[in-house]
């Protein structure tokens, strides 16, 4: 049986390369040079940030750079979180986002549960409609969105330097709804059925049924919602313009003027670490949550 595996099985080595000791050993040779090349282009440029804010002004414009700093000043990461206020940038960009998340797993979640199960009429229209979205570059719909944002049609509320300028632009998420949409398609029908036959409504059955096992799906949305609002530059500049309650990307680049480049790349750095941080908490639900509904069964 193993053999009979191993002789269907297409890889880009074959078994009897492998067994063979010179195979075997330039097998081990590509593969860990590759592992350590790949390494070193995406872990390098965090490298360079933040030994870049441990130099002196003067070694950080020295050319050629230096990979390793002659002395190290980490008085420039405090004088960075004092002189920039970081303490309260990321607080507002951390309000933001956990506002933006909550507000999503609400509308996201009921728009593709009701999509995916309670199929209305036009359900696939509608959702072929905010798939479409996608294809907009957000260049182009950014002029409409901040004038309507500025003055909320009928209600001629201005939503500028208001948590809701960012909240409600991000409910509006047709990926997520998609993602969210995939994984309800692959719950079992007979499961609402029997929720049903016991007489449980539609939210009932979305809340005792549907939300537990979609944990996996949650949790990537979580994480899609959170990085998106974090990370968002264009759009905090244009509708929070006041100091006090701008996001981390935002408040950086109003703030940097007249700030030595070696603080500036601290600055920088410590604003990186909360993502970096979420990400090596939740990257085991990236995997499952990408990954769950793929397949039916």
């Amino acid at each position: 049986m193993a053999t009979a595996f191993d002789t269907q099985t297409r890889t880009l080595v074959s078994q009897a390369q492998l067994a063979r000791p010179a195979g075997r050993v330039l097998y081990w040779t590509v593969f860990w040079v590759l592992m350590v090349l790949f390494a070193l282009v995406f872990l390098f440029p965090l490298y360079w940030m933040i030994t870049g804010g441990l130099k002196s002004p003067q070694e950080i414009i020295q050319t050629p750079p230096t990979v390793v700093p002659h002395a190290a000043h980490p008085g420039n990461y405090s004088t960075a979180w004092q002189v920039l206020h970081l303490g309260r940038l990321l607080w507002n960009t951390a309000y933001y986002a956990l506002g933006a998340l909550a507000l999503q797993l609400v509308f996201d979640v009921a728009a593709a549960y009701a999509i995916s199960k309670l199929r209305p009429i036009f359900g696939n229209a509608v959702l072929f409609a905010m798939l479409a979205t996608l294809m907009i570059p957000t260049t182009v719909i950014i002029l409409p969105t901040y004038l309507t944002a500025n003055s909320l049609p009928f209600l001629h509320v201005s939503l500028i330097n208001t948590p809701w300028a960012i909240w409600l632009p991000s409910v509006a998420n047709a990926f997520n709804i998609f993602l969210l949409k995939r994984f309800f398609d692959s719950i079992p029908t007979e499961l609402l059925a029997a929720a049903a036959v016991d007489g449980a409504g539609p939210m009932r059955t979305l809340w005792s049924i549907v939300l537990p096992m979609s944990r996996p799906i949650l949790g990537v949305v979580s994480i899609f919602a959170v990085v998106a609002v974090w990370k968002d530059f264009l759009w905090p500049l244009l509708t929070l313009p006041k100091t006090s309650v701008q996001t981390v990307n935002v408040g950086l680049n109003q703030l940097s003027v007249g700030i030595s480049q070696n603080v500036f790349i601290a600055a920088l750095a410590i604003a990186c670490v909360p993502t970096v941080v979420f990400f090596l908490i939740f990257q085991r639900n990236i995997m499952s949550g990408l990954t769950a509904g793929a397949m039916k069964g």
